[in-house]
Order: C-alpha cells, then sequence, then structure tokens
C-alpha cells in the first residue's frame, strides 16, 4: 500500500524557500552529510537554530537526494521511500518519489501540484494552503519561522545539533519535527503527526545553488490525467 506523502511534508524538508538569500557558490554535501576542514567546524559550534537560520540565509537553491519512512505509534515502519529534490526560493521546490513507486510533488511558487502515476491524478492546491505552518514550511513556505513556529534547541544525538519546532496554530496537522543539522545543512527530520505516526527523512547529497533552470519547477499535467483542485 502507498505511503501518502502530502505536499506539506515535501521536504520536506527539505520555510526556507520565502527568506531571502545571498547568492553563494555551487557546493555538494557528501551523502553522510558531513564536511570538512575548519569552517565546517566553526558552523557546526552554533547551535540547531542558528545553524538553521544560517542555511536560510545563505542557501537560495539545493538540489539533493532524500530517504524518507513512516512508523506508527507501535514502531511498525512502512516501506522505505526514495528519490530527490530540488528548491529554489521563494516558494519553488520538487519531491520526486522514486522507489518504490513513482509520485510527484512540484511547487512553482504560486500552487502545488501532487502527481501520482498510479491513480492517473494530479491534486492541485494553493501554495499556502498546502503548506501553511506545517513541516513542510520549515524548508518549503513562507513567512517568519518565529511567526508560525516555536522553536527550541534539543540536545546533541548522532553526531548533529537539533532543534524542535512546534506549530502555533492548532489544526496544523502534526504536533512537532524535529531537525537535525551539521555544519548549517538540515539532515535529518523527525516529523510527529497528530496520529502518534513518526516520519524520518533523510537529506543526502546536498548541492548548494547548482544553477537550476527556469522551467525546473514548472508543471503541465500529462495528457488524459485528472486534475482536482482543492479549496
Amino acid at each position: 500500500m502507498k505511503i501518502n506523502v502530502s505536499a506539506a511534508a515535501a521536504a520536506l524538508l527539505a520555510a526556507t524557500l520565502a527568506w531571502p538569500a545571498a547568492g553563494q557558490p555551487a557546493v555538494t554535501v557528501p551523502a553522510d552529510g558531513a564536511t570538512t576542514g575548519s569552517a565546517a567546524d566553526q558552523a557546526n559550534a552554533a547551535d540547531a537554530p542558528a545553524q538553521l537560520r544560517q542555511f536560510i540565509a545563505t542557501v537560495p537553491s539545493a538540489t539533493g537526494r532524500f530517504t524518507q519512512q513512516r512508523a506508527d505509534n507501535r514502531g511498525q515502519g512502512k516501506p522505505v521511500q526514495s528519490g530527490e529534490f530540488s528548491f529554489r526560493r521563494p516558494g519553488q521546490f520538487k519531491w520526486a518519489v522514486q522507489e518504490p513507486y513513482e509520485q510527484l510533488i512540484v511547487s512553482d511558487g504560486k500552487a502545488v501540484y501532487q502527481y501520482d502515476p498510479d491513480l492517473a491524478q494530479v491534486t492541485q492546491r494553493a501554495v499556502d494552503q498546502s503548506i501553511g505552518a506545517s513541516p513542510a514550511a520549515i524548508l518549503f513556505g513562507s513567512g517568519s519561522l518565529d511567526e508560525a513556529f516555536s522553536i527550541s534547541t534539543l540536545p546533541d544525538a548522532d553526531g548533529l545539533r537539533w532543534l524542535r519546532a512546534e506549530p502555533l496554530t492548532a489544526d496544523a496537522g502534526f504536533t512537532h519535527v524535529d531537525i537535525g543539522l551539521r555544519s548549517n545543512m538540515p539532515v535529518r527530520l523527525l516529523i510527529l503527526d497528530a496520529f502518534g505516526q513518526t516520519t524520518r527523512i533523510e537529506l543526502t547529497d546536498i548541492q548548494v545553488n547548482p544553477g537550476l533552470p527556469a522551467d525546473a519547477f514548472a508543471f503541465t499535467a500529462p495528457p488524459g490525467v485528472d486534475v482536482v483542485k482543492m479549496q
């Protein structure tokens, strides 16, 4: 059975897209999320909220790979999904599940499209409706972090600096998202939803400012596919 990956949880990940960012040269973070050198050591010395804000301020676009897995409140895991993601501020992102089946979530900055080839269906939502105060807003949303979330620092674990973001609205659909960072890069997200399910997302092979084409986040529904516009 498919795991229902909503646009709100898409990169997830990866609320960074709406904040201004200075141009940066392309940089690749290895699959283990590690970087080398004194600059990386200094970056990792900062606490997690400071690292996240640095990521927001200095990374205008990025590409990478992800894995994600959802576990229920008894710890029973669903099949692991994997694929590629990309984003560009303001408000554009792509979250492409490739295994064990295909699913595509694309935001062109105005609307979010979720395409399920197996269902021959596209679901279209406004960006604000899809993201709002959601886990995706941490990486892909708009506005200020502090306007939508309560941010707190968690203890270090697994070689990462951690923070917890709790939505300030009661209808966000999730309890909190924990983000693990290394050297100003988010590399792991743990999302606890309102049903007690936890989604773990790992971000790897992150390339900063890769020079994405102008139409990288354009989406046109394939012929014969139903398009459902959500209000």
